[in-house]
């Protein structure tokens, strides 16, 4: 068997963009608002991931958006959602929300509950433009994430996935984007098995992990102390080590190459896998 030529980008947490608000406390991958760095852009599809924390009676007003598959993961609290194609909904821990923006829509995202709402707010560039606008929902228990990693997003027309607003199986998105998760427990490892692309031409996949900040908004360097939350990703010939908010971006990766994920802390760790074609 040939040599990996996996590469390994080790991304500490506390070098994500973001700030706090007061009432709104975010991380961003990727350039995002005012915060801009030009080595962290977009990585394949995907154009943002921000981790927000929205605090009480407070959120996001009606703004417009086109052009963009924006989903959000809810990890904690509970977030409500109105958007100009009749939907309203009120979504809780394990939902997954996905509005392809199409030729466009207008939506807003807010917390009128009594606690923060924590989740992953995330964007990919849709592989065709001009798409009607869609509203698509799921729902994933913790009990089906423990120690299994799950795939909650995947392209339309793969897995079976269709375009259907609820229904079981990953959510669907217009874009070569697979997601997957886990809670993966201390002493426990889940392995990632690089998926064929949607396009034959495609020679490579990139792939990133990225562990939720569970533990609440810190600003500080991710510790590795054993007694938190510590993830090894090991692929090919690399190997590094993640705590809260750490990712790795990996590059070269090829179909049927394995990444082995294992907590090697002592408490349960929240990863979040993102697959797209190169």
């Amino acid at each position: 068997m040939s040599q990996s030529k996996m590469q390994f980008q080790f991304r500490p947490s506390e070098t994500r963009g973001g700030a706090d608000h007061g009432w709104l406390k975010t991380f961003h991958t990727f350039s995002f608002a005012e915060w801009y760095d030009p080595r962290f852009e977009a990585f394949g599809s995907l154009r943002v991931i921000n981790e927000d924390r929205v605090a009480p009676k407070t959120g996001f007003p009606t703004h417009p958006h086109r052009e963009f598959e924006i989903f959000s993961y809810l990890l904690s609290g509970k977030l409500s959602h109105k958007d100009s194609m009749g939907n309203v909904e009120t979504m809780v821990r394990g939902d997954v929300q996905m509005t392809s923006g199409g030729t466009g829509i207008r939506h807003s995202e807010y917390n009128d509950h009594d606690e923060e709402v924590h989740f992953l707010q995330i964007w990919a560039k849709p592989n065709q433009s001009g798409l009607k606008p869609q509203y698509f929902t799921r729902h994933y228990t913790d009990a089906e994430k423990t120690d299994k990693l799950i795939k909650i997003v995947a392209p339309i027309g793969t897995d079976g996935v269709v375009e259907a607003r609820e229904g079981d199986g990953p959510t669907p998105v217009h874009a070569p984007l697979h997601t997957l998760v886990t809670l993966l427990s201390p002493s426990k490892s889940v392995t990632h098995t690089v998926l064929p692309p949607l396009k034959a031409t495609v020679e490579s996949k990139l792939v990133l992990v990225q562990v939720v900040q569970s533990s609440g908004y810190n600003t500080k360097p991710a510790s590795k102390d054993p007694s938190g939350v510590v993830i090894k990703v090991s692929g090919g010939d690399s190997q590094v080590t993640l705590g809260e908010g750490d990712a790795v971006f990996i590059r070269e990766a090829k179909v049927g190459e394995e990444i082995v994920l294992e907590n090697v802390g002592s408490k349960v760790g929240e990863v979040v896998v993102f697959e797209m074609d190169a």
